[in-house]
């Protein structure tokens, strides 16, 4: 009895262990089964994050795949550049690069013949050398076309792949080539707004808005482009700008290039001869010699000179073009584009104040513009009495174009210089700018300009409906350590509506010939003046500048002014000939 108690006890003792030995092993078994299907999904998990990281953003996908090392980052985002109306001038849009792992490619023969079928002006020779190299990383073509990289894919070759990222675009090619610039092929700024603007550009966002109108571009683009051909020069330039808040409308430099493909171009077409060339302009400069006369008190519009005979000074002599060989008087010695009158009044007045004048001008120090290509004006080393006299007529002194043009604004608009900007001005926002010149001047030197063109050298640019007042420019190019006989600098720079000034417009040609029509003459009224009498005449209504149905010029006070208009009047004939 009691040894079947005992042995009862010690079966249900040994059935109540098993029991819980397998609750143990399979609670055990169950936690070792989460714990792993835990680590498994995670694993999974971090897995499938991954690939959707990679497939999403697009960073060096195939290169990670094949094992190759990252390749240059794409600039995404780059803003875009616009102009005053919002039309695009530079974009960026979606690409792809192709290269290759070459231990990777099973035949690179193959690979090479057939990547040069689908590939146009691939070399298949230069690729074979990449494919074979003992690299790890080629690149066989940068911005491939949708097409390209479609027909590269149906390849179906091992060890090519794709970077994407983004190529930048020049809706209108070479229009706005020197103004806009370019980029390299990774997206950095080269030249023009493209590198001033670099960093703002990187950053995406909002696009910038330039001040330039697209079609007012064209109108100087094509207009300059004629008379290049016209007159067989190496080169033109041409700049707008608003004389009141001093906003670019139009920058042309010619030769020019595509900023799609400025690796294409010669280095010269590249060069910006609006803001980085410096020219001896002329008698364009004669404008700021009477503005600084009639300022300082030197002079005023009664008071005249002896012009009838050369200055002899050392080894030089200084004579008119055309010479009156008589007493002329301010206003004529501008009209009549006197040097031997202007290089006196500039003795007059002096040095000092010259100096100081061309200093307020902003005409002895480099231009003030949102682009890193601007060139410095050359000066005399040391400003003698021979200097003075020169550079009262524009020689002895090389400036760009960019700065004469923004001189004139300040000349024009009440005697108050705002830097020329190539940004678009907000809501009509005007710059404070610093005063040169007193408001009576400026009215002065308005008139006088209005009297070049209807009674003197720039009677070319005189447009219909439209009165435009300015200053014809001729000089002797420089080259070297002189002269160039018969080779020219010719420009001329325009102001209308001149009785209430809205625009400036300058034109200079490089070495234009002169043809049957102007009688072999190549001067800045000659060659000059009539693109900006074409320019204006195409613009004015473009910008809503109402013509005008009387645009004779006003006479200036003063009896021996009116005795003046009245005496050029009985001389127009002659002075029609002599001015060209």
């Amino acid at each position: 009895m009691n040894r079947q108690r005992q042995f009862s006890f010690t079966y249900s003792d040994v059935r109540l262990r098993f029991d819980e030995n397998l609750r143990q092993a399979l609670e055990t078994g169950r936690n070792r089964l989460l714990v792993a299907g835990a680590v498994f999904g995670l694993a999974f998990l971090v897995i499938a994050v991954r690939i959707v990281n990679l497939a999403v953003m697009e960073q060096d996908f195939g290169s990670r795949v094949a094992g190759l090392p990252p390749s240059v980052p794409a600039p995404y985002g780059r803003s875009d550049i616009v102009d005053r109306n919002g039309v695009i001038l530079a974009t960026s849009l979606p690409s792809a690069s192709l290269y290759a792992d070459p231990s990777k490619v099973l035949d690179a023969g193959e690979a090479a013949e057939k990547l040069a079928q689908v590939l146009p002006g691939l070399n298949p020779a230069e690729v074979l050398v990449k494919l074979q190299s003992k690299g790890r990383f080629v690149w066989l073509r940068r911005n491939l076309t949708p097409q390209q990289l479609y027909l590269v894919n149906r390849l179906g070759l091992p060890g090519l792949f794709f970077n994407n990222g983004e190529r930048r675009i020049y809706p209108h090619g070479r229009l706005a080539s020197h103004l806009l610039g370019f980029t390299d092929v990774d997206g950095n700024g080269i030249a023009g707004i493209e590198r001033y603007f670099d960093q703002v550009l990187r950053r995406g966002g909002d696009p910038i808005k330039v001040s330039v109108d697209i079609r007012v571009q064209a109108i100087l683009h094509e207009e300059l482009s004629a008379a290049m051909k016209e007159f067989n020069a190496l080169g033109a330039a041409g700049l707008i700008l608003d004389v009141n808040n001093g906003e670019t409308l139009a920058m042309v430099s010619l030769p020019d290039f595509d900023s799609n493909a400025p690796n294409d171009a010669a280095s010269a077409n590249r060069f910006n001869r609006v803001t980085k060339g410096v020219y001896e302009m002329g008698s364009t400069f004669k404008l700021f010699n009477t503005a600084m006369a009639l300022d300082s008190g030197t002079v005023t519009l009664d008071d005249g000179y002896d012009a009838s005979k050369p200055i002899r000074i050392s080894r030089f002599t200084i004579t008119d073009f055309h010479g009156k060989d008589r007493w002329l008087t301010v206003p004529e010695i501008l009209v009549y584009s006197s040097n031997i009158g202007s290089a006196k009044m500039a003795l007059d007045m002096g040095t000092t104040t010259q100096r100081t004048y061309l200093d307020r001008f902003g005409l002895i120090s480099p231009a003030s513009i949102e682009l890193p290509e601007v060139g410095s004006p050359l000066i005399p080393p040391r400003w003698r009495d021979i200097n003075t006299m020169t550079i009262s007529y524009g020689h002895g002194i090389a400036v760009s174009p960019l700065q004469i043009a923004t001189a004139v604004t300040g000349l024009v608009n009440g005697g108050v210089l705002r830097p020329s900007t190539l940004l678009k001005q907000q809501n009509g926002f005007r710059p404070e700018g610093t005063r040169i010149l007193s408001a009576e001047t400026s009215r002065n030197m308005r008139s006088l300009m209005r009297m070049v063109v209807t009674q003197g050298t720039g009677s070319k640019a005189d447009a219909r409906g439209y009165p435009v007042g300015g200053k014809t420019g001729t000089a002797d190019k420089m080259t070297g350590g002189g002269y160039r006989s018969g080779a020219l600098i010719s420009s001329f720079i325009g102001v209308f509506p001149i009785y209430d000034p809205k625009y400036v417009v300058l034109t200079l040609l490089d070495e234009p010939k002169g043809n049957e029509d102007t009688f072999n003459y190549a001067t800045g009224g000659w060659v000059a003046a009539p693109v900006v009498r074409r320019v204006v005449q195409r613009m004015g209504p473009l910008l809503g500048v109402p013509p005008e149905l009387d645009d004779e010029a006003p006479a200036l006070n003063g009896a021996s002014r009116l005795a003046f208009l009245g005496q050029a009047q009985n001389e127009s004939r002659e002075r029609v000939f002599e001015a060209h």
